[in-house]
């Protein structure tokens, strides 16, 4: 049984679509009389990064970690079902109190999984020695605020193993999205033993990893373009993993992905810019529109003059959204009026969509204006005392980022008088980074729902969160995000209220500039494939799904 608290999952909204389930209706085994493997091909635009669940921060390394590691929960594409829980559990102690009960289950070792595993998760990750930039997550869970701030142990964080197969969490107070968060690699089991056997390359290679998911990572090194994911034996709900194998191929150049995909070496590609607009006549296409916001984050630390609020309204003024998307992604992705991207919650009184609701006020300063644009930036560079200013743009180094950078360099230079744009393109893990230390200026970021409630995007920007590389502060803003987490938690009505308030501030302040929502153009092998679904967050779930040798 699934619960909603205050924000309702709208069912168009999370991704949360039988994707490619359409491609047929025919389902089979996972070996036929011959015994031969079955696979699936499919892409990502990039390298994984680390598969250290406290680590974990992009897409590409949390796209393996639903592949081959287990949590408490897994989403069954919009349904929040049991994983190596035995149940969906109601809390007890006014929303505070979480007991679940561990089902009989095994690590790709053949080590049981216990209560212990989570409490050694749990409190590693939570643990500032481990610097996971996941962390704020924990932010409710009794003593994680003080941990995180040196001031407790983590042993004090409010998880205990009652017995090897029960796992007791205390919160601080209500958290109205607290078990949707479970299905992030952050609250995943961790092997003490792995952890201890193999140091500080835990998690860098498949070698120095073990698995409680329903596949095994193969042949990763950490550097490389490809690798395989087999399914584990060991992983409780086997029987239902029907799929012997999924081959994975890092592919930056969406010509490369479209010239695979037409030769059978790709199932699934996923493609962007010309090819994009090219598939989109293909028997093939499907658009997926995803809970992914794209925006621009401006160092304020390094840059001072991005403290100006007329500064940054400016910057987002100058960039016509419709046009960056129909000459340079050709995706079909769309405007995003405000962070929280469309599709994802709806108000719990009215049923409105949030995003629509929220993008009622101050949506002015997502609309291309380059009239007034120049005007706030004059004022804007006056009040900062300066007459011109040179900023470096960070992207990746994949076709569609550079692109994208060479896009904006020239609506900027040409809208903005006395703005000089260089861009710096690099990998995509150095891009991360380089971010995550704060070593930019100003760099395009991106960020899909983690769990279908606004606050899984307007959190990431209060003062003192770690996904917050620009730095921008607002005090009035903070106390809004603090109060519907608090305050509000169990008032499904006003925690709505407040959040749209603290989204409004946001689009107003230009605190980060919201760009597009993204709908992933995909070329899908017809008829290979049935029953794939997609998480709230717009990953996929191959548990369940078949395909045909």
């Amino acid at each position: 049984m699934k619960k909603t608290y205050g924000v309702k999952i709208a069912a168009a909204a999370t991704v949360a679509v039988a994707l490619l389930s359409a491609c047929s209706g025919n389902k089979s085994s996972s070996t036929g009389s011959t015994g031969a493997k079955t696979t699936w091909s499919r892409m990502e635009g990039d390298i994984i990064s680390t598969m250290d669940p406290s680590l974990i921060t992009d897409a590409i390394s949390g796209q393996a970690a639903t592949d081959t590691m287990a949590g408490l929960y897994r989403y069954d594409g919009s349904d929040l079902q049991p994983d190596l829980a035995t149940a969906v559990v109601k809390p007890t102690n006014s929303g505070k109190t979480y007991t679940f009960k561990i089902r009989n289950a095994k690590w790709s070792n053949g080590d049981a999984i216990t209560a212990n595993d989570f409490v050694f998760g749990w409190r590693r990750t939570v643990d500032p020695a481990t610097k996971s930039q996941y962390a704020y997550l924990y932010s409710g869970i009794e003593n994680a605020d003080a941990i995180m701030a040196g001031k407790k142990k983590a042993s004090t964080l409010g998880i205990k193993a009652v017995n090897k197969s029960t796992v007791e969490v205390t919160l601080e107070h209500a958290i109205p999205y607290f078990e949707t968060m479970l299905v992030n690699p952050a609250f995943f089991p961790q092997s003490e033993k792995a952890v201890d056997q193999y140091g500080s390359k835990y998690g860098t290679q498949s070698k120095y990893l073990v698995f409680s998911g329903p596949y095994k990572l193969v042949g990763w090194n950490g550097t490389n373009n490809s690798w395989k994911e087999t399914k584990n034996n060991s992983y409780w709900d086997k029987k239902n993993v029907h799929i012997d194998q999924i081959n994975v191929t890092a592919i930056k150049d969406p010509s490369t992905a479209y010239n695979l995909f037409k030769s059978g070496k790709l199932d699934d590609a996923s493609l962007t810019g010309d090819q994009a607009a090219q598939a989109k006549s293909d028997p093939s296409y499907q658009g997926v529109k995803q809970a992914s916001t794209f925006y621009l984050e401006m160092n304020e630390k390094k840059i001072p003059a991005f403290k100006n609020t007329k500064i940054r309204q400016a910057i987002s003024m100058t960039i016509n959204r419709e046009e960056y998307i129909k000459k340079v992604l050709q995706d079909g992705s769309i405007v995003a009026p405000n962070l929280t991207p469309s599709g994802l919650a709806t108000d719990p009184a009215t049923k409105k969509d949030f995003s629509a609701e929220a993008a009622k006020t101050g949506s002015q300063y997502t609309k291309y204006n380059p009239k007034e644009a120049t005007k706030l930036w004059t004022e804007g560079l006056k009040e900062a005392g300066l007459k011109d200013l040179n900023i470096e743009l960070l992207t990746d180094d994949g076709e569609n980022s550079k692109k994208t950078g060479e896009y904006l360099q020239n609506t900027f230079e040409k809208n903005l008088p006395g703005l000089k744009v260089s861009i710096s393109t690099v990998p995509f893990k150095t891009r991360l980074a380089r971010s995550t230390a704060g070593q930019f200026d100003m760099v395009m970021g991106g960020w899909s729902a983690d769990f279908p409630d606004p606050i899984t995007f307007l959190d990431l920007f209060t003062s003192n969160n770690s996904y917050n590389r620009g730095k921008w502060s607002n005090a009035e803003y903070d106390k809004l995000i603090d109060e519907s987490k608090t305050t509000y938690a169990n008032n499904a009505e006003k925690r709505w209220d407040v959040l749209l308030q603290a989204q409004e501030l946001l689009t107003k302040e230009q605190g980060v500039i919201p760009i597009y929502q993204r709908v992933q153009a995909h070329l899908v092998k017809q008829g290979k494939i049935s029953g794939l679904k997609t998480t709230p967050g717009g990953a996929y779930d191959f548990v369940g799904a078949t395909v045909k040798k």
